[in-house]
């Protein structure tokens, strides 16, 4: 039997249904919500998902060591070799082909996707509208018990540099002019016209920043096409340059990620610590607008 592959970054829930009974097929649901949201999206998980979805929790048991601590960066991409024994127990195997979704319908999924590209599995697609797509389109949905204990996988990461950043490479971002660095956060929190969410840091942006807020590239809960796509990010980024995506703590930063990846960019990272660490007091230089 031929392997599965997905068609490009994106598919639709027709796709998935299509293609449910494969047996390479993994999806995992990648639903976070804003701690002040009173969300948690391994339970609503638990209580509702696609069928066989298993819950991809990025946030504490896939993230670096404690990464969810009050006192540390949050949901920090952690190293190759957790990485993998994290996704062998989720069942990932080298020829698997994965599906990620997340409740909202575009918010915490692409940052799953990224995650996995950034450690050599390319072979995944977010689902275009979520769970809510998949609703919407009359699919069946699973709010039986959960089973979590999968047969072990046999995949192994080999981490792809320059997937992700750190706030060196940012800072060098800021005076380089073959650069871009795109801000996913709503306008308010760029300008530093509101506080942040996260207690503690500065208002603001980094120098020579660009404000993308990443609901600008959604529509209904899916990704805009890629010409309205190539259309927004043109006046952002200049030709042959390279994209740093930012936000509060690298998550929707990711929504920037597979927006610029769909619209044909090839040369992109994501800062990991985001405005988490850079609106930390200290050495970090902060604009306000």
């Amino acid at each position: 039997m031929s392997r599965l592959l997905v068609p490009q970054a994106t598919v639709s829930a027709q796709w998935l249904q299509i293609n449910m009974t494969c047996l390479d097929l993994i999806i995992f649901d990648g639903s976070w919500h804003m701690p002040a949201s009173g969300r948690n999206g391994q339970a609503e998980w638990q209580e509702e998902r696609i069928p066989n979805a298993r819950f991809f929790d990025f946030d504490q048991s896939i993230s670096a060591a404690n990464s969810d601590d009050m006192n540390c960066l949050p949901h920090m991409m952690p190293d190759a070799g957790h990485f993998t024994e994290a996704l062998q127990t989720l069942g990932l195997n080298q020829h698997s082909a994965v599906v990620i979704y997340d409740s909202l319908g575009l918010f915490s999924s692409p940052r799953v996707w990224w995650m996995l590209n950034a450690m050599g599995f390319n072979n995944c697609a977010v689902l275009s509208g979520g769970l809510p797509a998949w609703k919407s389109a009359g699919y069946e949905t699973d709010k039986t018990s959960v089973n979590e204990v999968y047969e072990k996988g046999g995949f192994v990461a080999q981490e792809v540099l320059g997937k992700f950043c750190d706030a060196n490479k940012v800072l060098d971002m800021t005076k380089d002019k073959a650069g871009s660095i795109l801000d996913a956060r709503p306008a308010p929190r760029f300008n530093g016209e509101v506080e942040e969410p996260r207690a503690g840091l500065r208002k603001g942006h980094m120098p020579n920043a660009k404000n993308l807020p990443f609901t600008s590239l959604i529509e209904d809960g899916s990704l805009k096409t890629a010409s309205e796509l190539r259309a927004i990010f043109k006046p952002l980024v200049l030709p042959g340059n390279s994209i740093i995506c930012s936000c509060g703590s690298g998550v929707t930063a990711c929504v920037v990620a597979l927006a610029a990846s769909v619209a044909g960019y090839d040369n992109v990272s994501v800062y990991d610590g985001s405005w988490s660490e850079w609106g930390l007091p200290g050495y970090w230089p902060v604009v306000v607008s």
